[in-house]
């Protein structure tokens, strides 16, 4: 197609990219330690309806740009046919140009279709039915497109309660492609949504076995589930905050509380942040205990517009990034946990680019030579996991820390479609590599850089998670 840019070089300005990226990470194995996919449709080897089906439903990125496009909600959550929402996705594509969307689109249709066209309202229609003839075969079932991916590793996320049956079933399996579960407690956390907060709680003591009654049995609650997680294959935790909450103030007036509030169905908390940073850090004591990796996605404000949220829920597309204060309470929790030696391999990852030199700088703290790079700046994630975004987060660890231990790239995405994010990644840190090297910034040794290049790609995870 005339002008089309996404050929065998696309972000590759040099023949010395073209070099690195070709030659040393390009067929690396993918490891994907954090993303949203649904387990059952991996272990049950899914195949998706249509195109609408495996790209639209749930996809908030898209959901968005919809509506800024001024496209109503029936086409994009409500009541409209498939075919109707696609088609209204496909005519808003081409306004979506300097969106990363735009880049993604076309990356998933040609890594997973081989369509090589942009898609517009004219085609709309023609790749519908091309993608849904695909989608029909078994090369496009969830498993399938996993191993056209080299994909090795697919660490989902799972809360407290789930019953993991489906990650036992993947793993009796076998097969080329693992998938593991990780631990995510924030609806067991998050007591500044009572409701919400107790219905969860009454889903961890029929799992766990305990009557929740006060704070001592919330955490032999949530130990039982980190045992029965951890014999399950589950190495890694992950928490979504928009701040790590100070852990020292939980009072025992604020624990004689709890139980009050617990007895009382209308009552408010007073404290919050007090009680969720005290039981955080319990379990990230948890964690250390049995060897898991923490994650913390720190920075976002959820769920801003509260009209469209109680009508579509959570997740539908109206966050944004925040302008917390990150520096002190994430130097003070990570210390408290360090005082004790009890401060496991931990990921940070920061939505708001102002602070990413905050985050990076941050990670010389608490690296103490017990593991490479045991504290991580996580890479670039959501609204930065597009190219100037990924590029200020390597240049931002590249300056304050050492990037040749970075545990590189996810997806972090509900989307099958989505592993042409880890290309998208590659191809940009070789292009960044590679432009130092023809600066004389860097060696021009294609080997060594080659050889970092690869780390980051794939050897540093495979070995930081123990995969």
């Amino acid at each position: 197609m005339p002008g089309y840019i996404f050929d065998d070089n696309f972000l590759l300005d040099s023949s010395t990219a073209q070099t690195l990226y070709h030659q040393y990470v390009k067929d690396l194995p993918i490891i994907d330690y954090h993303c949203h996919l649904i387990p059952q449709h991996i272990a049950t080897n899914h195949s998706f309806a249509n195109l609408t089906d495996i790209w639209l439903s749930g996809d908030h990125y898209k959901w968005r740009a919809l509506r800024t496009l001024g496209v109503p909600e029936y086409f994009i959550t409500g009541n409209a046919s498939d075919e109707e929402k696609f088609i209204a996705w496909a005519e808003k594509v081409p306004q979506t140009i300097r969106n990363p969307l735009f880049h993604w689109t076309h990356l998933e249709l040609k890594n997973v279709f081989g369509i090589h066209e942009y898609l517009h309202a004219g085609n709309a229609q023609d790749i519908y039915q091309r993608a849904g003839l695909q989608l029909e075969q078994p090369t496009h079932n969830t498993q399938a497109i996993l191993q056209s991916f080299r994909v090795e590793y697919v660490g989902t996320t799972d809360e407290p309660w789930d019953s993991l049956e489906h990650h036992r079933n993947m793993a009796a399996q076998g097969g080329s492609t693992r998938m593991y579960p990780s631990f995510r407690p924030d609806k067991a956390l998050f007591i500044q949504y009572p409701s919400a907060f107790k219905q969860s709680l009454l889903r961890l003591e029929e799992t766990s076995g305990v009557k929740i009654v006060n704070v001592t049995t919330l955490l032999e609650a949530l130990h039982n589930r980190v045992r029965f997680f951890h014999e399950n294959g589950c190495r890694v935790s992950d928490h979504g905050l928009s701040y790590l909450p100070p852990a020292a103030n939980f009072t025992i007036e604020l624990e004689k509380e709890f139980e009050q509030f617990l007895q009382n169905p209308e009552a408010q908390y007073s404290n919050p942040d007090a009680f969720i940073g005290y039981v955080l850090m319990e379990l990230c004591r948890l964690y250390n205990q049995y060897g898991w990796v923490q994650q913390f996605h720190l920075g976002p404000i959820r769920n801003n517009n509260t009209r469209l949220n109680k009508l579509l829920g959570a997740d539908s597309g109206f966050d944004s990034i925040g302008d917390f204060s990150q520096a002190l309470p994430t130097a003070q929790f990570l210390d408290q946990l360090d005082i004790t030696n009890q401060l496991t391999k931990t990921i940070l990852y920061n939505i708001n680019p102002a602070d990413n030199e905050i985050f990076a700088s941050m990670l010389g703290n608490f690296n103490d030579g017990s593991a490479r790079g045991k504290i991580q700046f996580g890479s670039g994630w959501w609204f930065l996991d597009q190219k100037d975004g990924m590029e200020r987060q390597l240049n931002a660890l590249s300056n304050m820390g050492l990037i040749s231990t970075f545990v590189g790239m996810i997806t972090d995405s509900r989307s099958f479609l989505s592993f042409p994010r880890h290309e998208y990644f590659r191809r940009i840190i070789c292009n960044l590599f590679a432009d130092e090297m023809n600066k004389g910034l860097l060696p021009n040794d294609e080997k060594w850089v080659g050889g970092v290049l690869k780390d980051i790609a794939y050897y540093n995870a495979k070995s930081y998670f123990n995969c």
